[in-house]
């Protein structure tokens, strides 16, 4: 399955003094800064736990930024009349092609946004390299294996499956003991980054599961692959 996401956007504007307390305390909109409500939920409206958001200025670079509670909602306070890049993290991923228009108003108001944001089940981590013919990790494969792993340390109830797969060149049983191989090198990865080991099952699957034709040289690099299955979250 390929990496790309689905997503939407309900956005609405309540235009009001308002004030709420979050985290032990009280925030107010005021003159120089509305109260943003934001809420994470996927496509069945299920709410999204432990996401980071942020809101970068396009004007002057500046960030905020917020984690959503078991509900899957945070507020804070930010600067009215303005555009602001929105960045959140899926796994290895960061999206950041939405923007939020946040209006101006003539007095202190409220403005609500919502993301809706629904992660594969299963993808390819597509940076990630091996030594050929054996399970080492290459340097190059850092950069993504510890962005998955900053990701599972805000998700803390995800438990994942790391899929190695090969193509059919060579023997069978050899491919099947190198893709074992390769997806218990990524989770020794993943533990020294501080994830648990229950967290994150190792399963080789060979030249089992192609996805691309093994005929061309383009399609053998295609099966020699790293996946990532969600298995709870």
């Amino acid at each position: 399955m390929s990496k790309k996401l689905f997503f939407g956007l309900v956005l609405s504007s309540l235009f009001c003094l308002t004030s709420i307390v979050c985290n032990g305390q009280e925030l107010k909109a005021d003159m120089t800064h509305a109260l943003l409500k934001v809420e994470v939920v996927d496509n069945k409206q299920k709410p999204q736990a432990n996401q980071l958001v942020s809101f970068v200025s396009i004007k002057d670079g500046k960030e905020f930024s917020g984690t959503t509670d078991a509900q899957g909602k945070f507020s804070m306070l930010i600067p009215p009349a303005q555009q602001y890049k929105v960045k959140y993290k899926i796994f290895s991923k960061t999206q950041s092609d939405l923007v939020l228009d946040m209006p101006e108003a003539p007095g202190p108001y409220t403005f609500e946004y919502t993301i809706t944001a629904t992660p594969p089940r299963t993808f390819t981590l597509d940076n990630v390299f091996f030594d050929s013919g054996k399970s080492t990790l290459r340097a190059e494969s850092n950069k993504e294996l510890t962005e998955l792993a900053e990701y599972m340390n805000i998700k803390k109830t995800l438990v994942i499956e790391i899929g190695g797969h090969t193509d059919n060149v060579g023997a069978a049983d050899a491919n099947q003991k190198l893709s074992e191989e390769r997806a218990n090198a990524v989770k020794e990865y993943l533990k020294k980054k501080g994830i648990a080991a229950e967290r994150v099952l190792a399963k080789g699957y060979g030249d089992t599961k192609p996805v691309a034709d093994n005929n061309t040289t383009a399609g053998k690099q295609k099966n020699r692959r790293t996946e990532v299955n969600i298995i709870s979250e």
